[in-house]
């Protein structure tokens, strides 16, 4: 390479079509009075290197007005981005138009115009908005889109629908998230530098998956990154109510805790014999010496000896990250490569945190709600999460493939301290409750892909194929209840009443492959219409291992005391005299109890088809079909005890229809109608026989083929649980304006057959089980806007508003069992209808935000309130009231700022939460109080970036 070469700079850029935003092959982009010029690829990508200096550009192709970009500078060794060329079709022969390169650096116009001209509902948010705004991750860029919600900072939620209806994925396809039980992708694990773009679809074509109903957020990793990136970043977050608190409540650990994963110090002592080498305490009694009482002791000895909290001061949050990428031309093939590497470490402190369980009184004329248990106290959690993303990719002039490996490790440990309060069914006991506990999550996927083109790009096919191995496992699990009445320090004791304490182990693993197959022919429809057939399909695989081991320690003849660790004392873990009678010291269980361990697997097979269609000038209709073939297998244990050997649960073959017409009223408005039939499956969990607890709360998650009955022995739920399909209607108008603007009016009408709710479980309290509840439906309105203020006045210009409101209503028809149900638990004077809320629908969202731009300068800031109506979460049934939750309002501040030559550090301060609200769950009931079922304080966050880029 000659020095006059290496001196060279670069302009990159990307040319579309205004009308519809798609990508234009073949355009001639020159350099204005010379020959130096490239010709866009497939993806509308062009790539010019010139000597430093300014230029202007010309664009020009057949049909299509001529386009002069003036002012474009060039800098040695660097590359100059020109975002967005938009190329018009030159049907009045008006001849040239001229823009500067200043004009062009947005992506709004050609997002708007993706929009205009989509068979589906979508919005988004793209590369260019992160370069210019500053978010560091998806799950802060996201909230910008109208019509989102983003919960806990990670999970997305769109009109309001819970994760059952909302699904979230990577680069088209379909990969399970650090909790695989969950559709919603971690969002805040990507971070922007990798993103090509964030699509929201809120309808349903045949070309996407069939179990999703409210959205699809599609994240899109770069594979060609504009512009040579290495940069690294740096945060921390202070929250008062979490951060500095000297009684911050944890426990030691393993000495790579820090790292996400636990060094076997949590390992079970008992791994290394199978089932029946391990003895049982009775056949050891008086055998102390004996092989199997040897054996016995050893393993005693082998268990962590800490039951204990400890106090120390929490840290603060902090965060670090390195991202660098780039592309290069070897001939006519160019190789792109991207790499990120982001470490997270969250501590959170609840104090006063607050969890019960409260029900109906057995006298009709009671109507206040009694107490069944109830918890209070503080817990304090450090969460560690490290996220690796690499890509390679090669693109020739018609073809594209593509590598892309993640890697995901999830550290979390959590430490409690509890005042247990009981008066469940006669008991009535009070009892000091310590909780220790450690997840360790980890995921990594593949994605290998390629496009392929015709050389008139009329042929389009593209495949996927993404294998993912996930694994969650919760090592040494310690629950510790000592009952203490009235917690004067008095008359401690352990029993069965209050419970003894536990050890558990649980591990999760699982692999999950997916492929698709998707080619799209352009052709002529009824004149000059460009239009598009699309047919293919796909398939995918799971396979899920779920293990549970549960230790009971029972001692006897041991003093108790408030500190759970006198229980592993050495001198308390074997009996004090020599022939080892029963029960002098100590006893212990070492049989697993294992009736929730199951193997599961799922396959679904799909095929699609999708025509459009112009019937009119204006009128466009796209008509699709999808069919799925889906199957789920079990291994376990069922209700009666009987094995249960790769048995099929469910099995469906189900045709999805969708049709999505627009009219276009004039080139800036659409009148938009769709029909769709979707589905939604019950998860792997849910469809089992396991019952999973979750230590803090002491609530248990059941599976949904057990069936349950009330006292009188009236069978309420059969335990065959089925996928819930929907029929969606919606209808929207909508304007489209210039910098980004819109406004629209959607209507939408949803029928749920068969939809599946979390119902408290009436024979075993504290239990919740996913049902079919009967038929629903649901009919909302909705008005979502993006508008700049600078109507009001100039000084306004750099300000805008948006957000979205949406109205819902919501209607489950009860089934005759719940309803029967209902009926014989009323209060006296309260009438019971055969209908009732939802679960999980919010009758009302708010979203909400102002923002100021100020690119030139550096400058975005911007302020955004989200707020959800109160929403039934938990399903009461026999004499279980609902649970409701209650309205959040989450009102957050980030200002962002860039700085230095070339923009290359920049500065970011948010502030969460900032109205201090709680997050609040609470039972309900007929003329009764709400009573508590989960309350904690989130605190305010105060958080801080910095973010240096290299290059």
């Amino acid at each position: 390479m000659s020095i006059a070469n290496a001196q060279k700079g670069t302009i990159r850029g990307t040319v579309t079509d205004a009308a519809n935003g798609e990508a234009l092959y073949g355009v001639n982009v020159i350099i204005e009075n010379t020959s130096t010029g490239a010709v866009t690829d497939f993806d509308g990508k062009f790539e010019i290197s010139v000597q430093p200096g300014t230029y202007n550009l010309q664009a020009s192709f057949v049909t299509y007005r001529k386009l002069n970009i003036t002012g474009i500078s060039v800098k040695a060794g660097q590359v100059t981005i020109v975002d967005n060329i938009a190329l018009e079709e030159d049907v009045e022969q008006l001849g040239e138009v001229v823009v500067t390169a200043k004009a062009l650096r947005t992506t709004e116009e050609a997002l708007l115009s993706i929009k205009r001209k989509s068979p589906n509902l979508l919005d988004g948010i793209s590369a260019a908005n992160f370069r210019k705004i500053g978010d560091g991750d998806a799950a802060s860029a996201v909230k910008r889109v109208p019509g989102i919600s983003v919960e806990g900072g990670k999970y997305v939620y769109i009109r309001g629908l819970g994760d059952r209806y909302t699904k979230s994925i990577l680069n088209g396809m379909d990969i399970p998230g650090l909790d695989p039980d969950r559709n919603s992708l971690q969002m805040d694990m990507f971070p922007t530098g990798i993103i090509d773009n964030i699509i929201v679809t809120k309808s349903f074509s045949a070309d996407l998956p069939a179990d999703f109903t409210g959205g699809v957020v599609n994240i899109e990793t770069k594979n060609f990154p504009e512009e040579p990136v290495l940069s690294v970043s740096i945060g921390g977050t202070y929250n008062p109510a979490m951060h500095f608190q000297s009684d911050y409540l944890t426990y030691d650990g393993g000495s790579t805790d820090f790292l996400g994963f636990d060094d076997g110090t949590r390992s079970n002592p008992a791994y290394k014999y199978s089932k029946d080498e391990i003895p049982l305490y009775g056949n050891v009694v008086g055998r102390p010496d004996s092989e199997e009482g040897l054996r016995y002791r050893e393993i005693l000895n082998g268990f962590n000896r800490n039951l204990s909290t400890i106090q120390r001061n929490s840290g603060m949050d902090f965060s670090a990250g390195i991202n660098l990428g780039n592309q290069n031309s070897i001939g006519n093939i160019k190789v792109g490569h991207n790499f990120s590497l982001n470490y997270k470490n969250a501590t959170r402190f609840y104090q006063d945190a607050e969890f019960g369980r409260y029900g109906l009184a057995n006298n009709t004329s009671t109507t206040e709600l009694e107490v069944r248990e109830r918890q209070t106290g503080n817990y304090g959690t450090n969460d560690v999460l490290i996220s690796a993303n690499g890509g390679l990719a090669i693109k020739t002039n018609n073809s594209k493939i593509a590598l892309n490996l993640m890697h995901l490790q999830n550290g979390e440990k959590k430490a409690g301290e509890f005042l247990y309060f009981n008066r469940d069914q006669g008991a009535n006991f009070d009892a000091y409750q310590t909780n220790l506990e450690y997840s360790q999550k980890s995921l990594t996927n593949g994605l290998l892909l390629g496009e392929h083109y015709s050389s008139d790009k009329r042929w389009e096919l593209s495949w996927k194929l993404s294998p993912t191995i996930s694994s969650i496992n919760d090592p040494d699990i310690r629950f510790t209840r000592i009952r203490d009445e009235g917690f004067d320090g008095e008359n401690l004791s352990i029993g069965s009443e209050s419970g003894y304490p536990e050890r558990i182990w649980r591990e999760l693993n699982e692999i999950n492959v997916a492929g698709k197959v998707d080619v799209t022919r352009t052709y002529k429809f009824m004149g000059d219409e460009d239009v598009k057939l699309k047919f293919g399909g796909g398939h995918t695989y799971k396979q899920r291992d779920y293990t549970i081991e549960n230790y009971q320690i029972i001692p006897n003849g041991v003093t108790i005391t408030r500190d759970p660790n006198v229980i592993m004392l050495p001198e308390n873990l074997w009996p004090s005299n020599e022939n080892g009678t029963r029960g002098t010291r100590f006893e212990a269980q070492f049989v697993p109890v294992n009736p929730n361990q199951y193997d599961a697997n799922i396959s679904n097979t799909a095929a699609y088809l999708s025509n459009e269609f112009v019937f009119l000038q204006d009128l466009k209709a796209i008509v699709g079909i999808r069919a799925e073939q889906y199957s789920q297998n079990y291994t376990g244990t069922n209700q009666q005890g009987l094995m249960l050997d790769n048995e099929q649960v469910l099995e469906t073959f189900d045709v999805f229809p969708s049709v999505n017409l627009i009219y276009g009223l004039n080139d800036m408005q659409n009148l938009r109608f769709s029909y769709s039939k979707t589905t939604a499956r019950p998860s792997f969990k849910e469809a089992s026989f396991a019952e999973i607890l979750d230590p803090v709360s002491g609530r248990s998650f059941v599976g949904g083929f057990f069936p349950d009955f009330n006292a009188a022995g009236d069978e309420i739920w059969d335990g065959n649980l089925s996928p819930t399909y929907i029929d969606n209607l919606d209808v929207r108008w909508e304007l489209f304006q210039k910098k980004g603007q819109t406004f629209s009016v959607s209507g939408f009408y949803k029928k749920f057959t068969d939809p599946i709710e979390i119902v408290q479980y009436v024979q075993i309290a504290g239990y919740f089980q996913p049902r079919n509840v009967g038929s629903g439906e649901v009919i909302g309105g909705e008005i979502e806007f993006r508008k700049n203020l600078e109507f009001i006045s100039p000084f306004f210009e750099r300000f805008s508003v948006n957000g979205n409101v949406t109205y819902v209503h919501s209607v489950i028809e009860m089934a005759p069992n719940e309803f029967a149900s209902r009926l014989r638990n009323a209060r006296d004077g309260q009438e019971i209808k055969n209908t009732r809320d939802m679960a999980g629908q919010a009758p009302y969202i708010i979203n909400a935000g102002l923002s100021y731009n100020d690119f030139e300068n550096g400058w975005d800031a911007g302020l955004f309130y989200n707020v959800q109506g109160p929403t039934l979460l938990f399903v009461g049934i026999g004499n279980r009231s609902d649970v409701y939750s209650e309205p959040f309002h989450n009102l957050n501040f980030n200002l962002n700022k860039t700085l230095g030559e070339n923009d290359r550090m920049q500065i970011t301060v948010g502030v969460s939460n900032i109205l201090g609200d709680l997050r609040e769950e609470f039972f309900q009931g007929y003329q009764a109080k709400e009573q508590v079922f989960t309350r904690y304080n989130p605190g305010r966050a105060i958080n801080v970036g910095f973010t240096y880029k290299f290059r």
